[in-house]
């Protein structure tokens, strides 16, 4: 049997990182050695991870490489500033009237002064360990994951040093085209210096990786030779289904698993909501709206000022198999993009793991949307815009409906592609 051939995979997070992402180059380093691929992971020693989930680490696979250097970043600093300077760590803002100077002042240094991120200054160390590292270790392809797009530098830096490496920049979102780049109050130095870094990724890499089709497409435009492997659910995840009643909750219940920021916020859903429980007193008596992540505190003061307040459940952030477990309990499952046409290319990573439960999702965000391609491809649930009101209300009513007759689940069609072992069968078509 040929010798396995070694790929260095260089992420910011890893476990005991949580959220989403962690699990795409977790899953794949998993499943990569039975394609003939050994995992090697370089990560920071001191990271500063806006959320942690012990559960993750059994994925990690026994025995597998991890190589970690210091890293230094400036968020210790700016929370003392202000402490909703937390949010930036997951790329979250306060918006529109909910910014104060504070929050102003903070998106403005981030978004001029670190380019392209707050991890930038982890770069130029990395470059000088992993050049050696290099040298003395053979390694057949480097990997670098973002955001943090401060890792591709890393990647673009290396290639430059060492002309003969392969290189992969994989993009889980987008740079310059991520909704809240808009929002990083850029002077045009800036932005021009930006999009010369992003472009340079786009053409030194040997292959983009993009998670959507649209991304992939957007990518190529710009000179990157792209290919799409989105992300996806992992089978040893889901547990399996259950014939109990009590899996499920005795309520109708729509759950919202994982972040939701301000920019994502489905403001006509939770009118469509109001106005059930207003108008409908069976929908009223039977109905729960479920949170199990971390919800702006904004958003859910609005909520519990509504008709809505007594049917909140929330359960806070959740070890990701308890989320799990959530999304299998509810009877629809909400998704969230972020509304303007230019994030049509962003499949939020739960999508495949609702997709994996069989229960239906409704989901917001532009129109032709690649998550509305993908439920329709699997008949998995319905996408709308976030102008959709009169047809929102419709779609919910109806699924209330087949709950009441008992005939509330449908089998999705066509899941198994988006497996995380299908998947990493794909990246290794892609390595070789």
């Amino acid at each position: 049997m040929n010798a396995q051939k070694k790929i260095l995979i260089i992420t910011y997070y890893w476990p005991p990182a949580g959220g989403p992402g962690v699990q795409r180059w977790l899953k794949f380093a998993k499943y990569l050695p039975e394609y003939g691929w050994e995992p090697v992971i370089y990560t920071p020693e001191n990271p500063s991870y806006p959320l942690k989930d012990e559960s993750l680490m059994k994925d990690v696979p026994e025995g597998i490489e991890i190589v970690k250097t210091k890293i230094w970043e400036p968020y210790q600093l700016a929370e003392k500033l202000n402490k909703s300077n937390k949010k930036f760590k997951a790329g979250q803002f306060d918006v529109g009237k909910n910014q104060s100077w504070k929050s102003r002042l903070s998106i403005w240094v981030r978004g001029n002064f670190f380019i392209p991120d707050a991890r930038v200054f982890w770069v130029k160390p990395s470059v000088k360990f992993l050049e050696k590292y290099l040298k003395e270790n053979k390694i057949d392809i480097v990997v670098t994951s973002g955001p943090p797009h401060s890792l591709h530098l890393i990647g673009l830096n290396l290639k430059k040093q060492l002309p003969d490496l392969k290189w992969i920049a994989d993009f889980r979102d987008p740079w310059t085209k991520i909704s809240y780049y808009k929002h990083l109050k850029l002077t045009g130095r800036s932005d021009k210096k930006h999009r010369k870094l992003e472009s340079e990724v786009f053409k030194n890499a040997d292959i983009t990786l993009a998670t959507s089709y649209t991304d992939a497409e957007n990518f190529r435009k710009n000179g990157a030779n792209a290919v799409c492997i989105t992300n996806g659910f992992d089978e040893t995840d889901a547990r399996a289904k259950s014939s109990d009643a009590s899996a499920t909750e005795e309520k109708f219940t729509l759950s919202y698993i994982g972040v939701l920021e301000q920019l994502r916020n489905p403001e006509n859903l939770w009118q469509a909501l109001n106005d059930l429980v207003e108008t409908n007193p069976e929908f009223a008596t039977n109905f729960m709206l479920k949170f199990a992540g971390r919800i702006d505190d904004k958003i859910l003061h609005a909520l519990e000022n509504s008709a809505l307040k007594s049917h909140i459940s929330n359960l806070g952030y959740l070890s990701h198999d308890k989320a799990v477990e959530e999304m299998e309990k509810s009877s629809l499952l909400i998704i969230t993009n972020f509304p303007n046409d230019t994030s049509k290319g962003i499949i939020p990573g739960k999508i495949f793991e609702y997709l994996a439960t069989g229960k239906q999702i409704i989901s917001f965000g532009p129109r032709e949307a690649d998550v509305s391609t993908i439920l329709n491809e699997t008949k998995a649930g319905k996408h709308f815009s976030y102008h959709d009101a009169e047809t929102v209300k419709a779609f919910i009513l109806e699924e209330f409906q087949l709950w009441k007759n008992g005939d509330h689940i449908k089998n999705s069609q066509d899941i198994a592609q988006f497996s995380r072992r299908n998947l990493t069968k794909q990246l290794a078509a892609v390595l070789e």
